[in-house]
């Protein structure tokens, strides 16, 4: 049997880092977490069986995830049923450590919170899989689905610490309603470098620091997971700072 364990292959920062495991039918493996990190274990398209429960998903925008918490030091054994893909986001670092009985904790489809954000021109719905209703000492992780044209992480915001809010290290893997779809991440801070990042199918984007404010290109659907891991020293909180220049944005 195949063991997965978080190595950061998609993307290794400072406090959060990604792996995106691929079982093909048939296949089973044992996903591991060493002691001092924690992790999630999201379903993003596929047939899987998580410790015994048979989870489905067509694609990203059919229905919310099934995912998987795994505290420090936790395995869980799966077994793919068709082609799937998955996606292990986890914390850096090895300071954490799992309180005594602490499990995984399988989220389902209906224990996903859904929140419908924002106005005509930056709607979109925001899914929080692993977050307040799951006992994570510091990953938090959800699911972002932008309509067609629409803005998200918008008015730009940012969580580096550096207005007061908590510091946190992001990651956004991002999926495409269609296989020509694509968007723009603008990624700048005030004073600071300012950039943008063309979005295809696939890409992965992390953010160490300053504004991210995402957009979908007309007539295709964007998607992206989500992942933040708190700074040493910081508190576990959805927390943001908007860009002053664009708040009056909530009266117009």
């Amino acid at each position: 049997m195949t063991t997965i364990t978080p190595e950061g292959a998609a993307y290794c920062g400072d406090s959060v880092q990604l792996d995106l495991p691929v079982l093909e039918a048939g296949h089973a493996a044992t996903i591991t977490v060493p002691d001092g990190i924690e992790a999630a274990v999201v379903l993003l398209q596929g047939d899987i069986t998580f410790a015994g429960r048979r989870a489905h998903r067509a694609d990203v925008f059919g229905h919310p995830a099934t995912a998987v918490y795994l505290p420090p030091g936790a395995s869980i054994d799966v077994a793919a049923n068709t082609h799937t893909e998955l996606a292990l986001a986890a914390t850096v670092g090895g300071e954490l450590h799992a309180p005594s009985g602490a499990a995984p904790v399988v989220v389902e489809p209906t224990d996903v919170v859904i929140h419908e954000r924002g106005r005509p021109g930056w709607q979109r719905d925001v899914h929080d899989i692993v977050a307040d209703s799951v006992p994570a000492q510091r990953l938090l992780v959800g699911e972002t689905f932008n309509g067609t044209g629409q803005w998200s992480s918008f008015p730009p915001h940012k969580h580096d610490g550096g207005d007061g809010e908590p510091a946190l290290e992001e990651v956004y893997y991002y999926r495409f309603d269609g296989p020509d779809g694509f968007g723009f991440q603008g990624l700048y801070e005030l004073g600071g470098p300012e950039r943008a990042v063309f979005l295809r199918h696939g890409a992965v984007v992390g953010i160490p620091r300053g504004y991210h404010p995402v957009c979908a290109a007309p007539g295709y659907r964007l998607y992206y997971l989500w992942a933040l891991g708190p700074r040493a020293g910081t508190a576990r909180a959805l927390a943001l700072h908007e860009d002053p220049a664009h708040r009056w944005l909530h009266d117009s």
